[in-house]
C-alpha cells in the first residue's frame, strides 16, 4: 500500500480541523483547547498541537492527514507536522477580513517546501458565497502565482467529503 502525508495549513478558522473530521475514515485525532486569546473572539476551541487523521483512498492508496494549527504563535508545529510530507493544502477563509494576504502568508511561511523542495501545493477557498465570490478565485490565483506557477485554486467546502476528496486528489496527481 502507498502511504502519503498532506500537510492542511492556514489562518485561524480556515477549516482544517472541519475537513480532517468530514474526511477521515477513522476517528480523527484533535488537540483543540478552549482559546483564551483573541482567537476566543472568532470560535470557541483551538487547534494548538495538530489534527490528525487518515483515509483509505483504494486498496492501494492510504493518505495520512495532519492540520497544522493556525496561530502564528505555534508556528514551530508547522516545520515538524511538514517533515516527510507529499503535499501542502491552504486553507484560506473567503470570509476572512484580508483573506488575499492570509493565503499571501502561508504561501510565504511554507515557502521553502513550495519553491525550494517543490512540493505539490492545492488552495482551497473555503466558506466561499457561491452567488458572489468576493474575493475571486481569479484573484487568490494571481497570489499564487507570486510564488509559483501552476499551484491549483479550488473553491471549497471543507465540510463536504467530495470537495476534499477533490484538493487530496489533485495532491496526489500533480
Amino acid at each position: 500500500m502507498f502511504e502519503h502525508k498532506i500537510i492542511f495549513t492556514g489562518p485561524v478558522g480556515a477549516g482544517k480541523t472541519t475537513l480532517i473530521k468530514a474526511f477521515s475514515g477513522t476517528e480523527p485525532v484533535l488537540t483543540e483547547v478552549r482559546a483564551s486569546d483573541e482567537v476566543s473572539e472568532l470560535k470557541e476551541q483551538t487547534t494548538v498541537a495538530m489534527d490528525y487523521g487518515s483515509v483509505v483512498l483504494d486498496e492501494e492508496t492510504k493518505v495520512h492527514m495532519y492540520g497544522t494549527p493556525g496561530q502564528k504563535r505555534f508556528d514551530f508545529m508547522w516545520d515538524i507536522l511538514s517533515r516527510g510530507s507529499m503535499g501542502l493544502a491552504i486553507l484560506v477563509n473567503a470570509k476572512a477580513p484580508k483573506p488575499l494576504d492570509d493565503l499571501r502568508f502561508y504561501l510565504d511561511a511554507f515557502k521553502g517546501l513550495i519553491v525550494e523542495q517543490d512540493l505539490p501545493v492545492v488552495v482551497g477557498i473555503n466558506q466561499v458565497n457561491k452567488d458572489q465570490p468576493e474575493p475571486s478565485r481569479a484573484e487568490f490565483k494571481a497570489v499564487a502565482e507570486e510564488f509559483r506557477l501552476g499551484i491549483p485554486v479550488l473553491m471549497i467546502d471543507a465540510r463536504e467529503e467530495k470537495d476534499v476528496r477533490r484538493m487530496v486528489m489533485t495532491l496526489l496527481f500533480s
